[in-house]
């Protein structure tokens, strides 16, 4: 094999690699925040329903 084939293919497996991290990771479940989470947002100054006219 060519030097700039193997090259080209140690870039194109991590480039698949970093894609499939990020993929996993927005799908797995997220650790830290369970039911009932507040995660230290205050949302007592906004309205549920809001309509516009």
């Amino acid at each position: 094999m060519n030097f700039q084939v193997i090259i080209v293919l140690v870039l194109f497996a991590a480039a698949l690699f970093y894609v499939g991290r990020m993929i996993y990771k927005s799908l797995s479940a997220k650790k830290g925040c369970g039911s009932n989470c507040k995660c230290g947002v205050d949302f007592s100054g906004v309205d549920a329903v809001k309509t516009h006219k």
